[in-house]
């Protein structure tokens, strides 16, 4: 996502991210760490779900963008639920395969990507290219 940050330039942009050292990495804009969890935490997906809840209904966003994870799929489903747009764009390191929550974002996202050409298919995810 830091590659499309200045993509966000001139727009009110919250990012959430699992490292509480990428805050200095996207100033001026606002941010909240998350912890950076999978299907293996299930103890601390708990946690990391009333906060992504707490995140989204905070800050009311009209879009949620996310390039992969578990807390992304978590974020966009709290977004879709609040009424905004939702875009999934799989992780740039899916190169065989999507990832599992990569699949499981085609039933919240609007607009449902892949970085790699030969994973996109005519039902989707779709491929524009990659973040690179």
């Amino acid at each position: 996502m830091m590659r499309l940050k200045e993509v966000f330039d001139g727009h009110d942009v919250v990012f959430v991210g699992v490292k509480e050292m990428y805050r200095s990495d996207i100033e001026p804009h606002r941010f909240h760490a998350v912890d950076d969890v999978s299907r293996l935490h299930k103890r601390a997906i708990v946690t990391t779900v009333a906060k992504l809840m707490y995140i989204v209904f905070k800050e009311k966003p009209d879009v949620v963008m996310t390039t992969g994870s578990l807390p992304g799929l978590i974020t966009i489903f709290f977004g879709k639920l609040f009424g905004a747009r939702t875009i999934w764009i799989d992780s740039i390191a899916n190169v065989e395969r999507l990832s599992l929550s990569g699949k499981t974002a085609r039933l919240f996202a609007d607009h449902w990507l892949t970085q790699w050409p030969h994973l996109a298919t005519p039902d989707g995810p779709a491929y524009f290219g990659s973040v690179l």
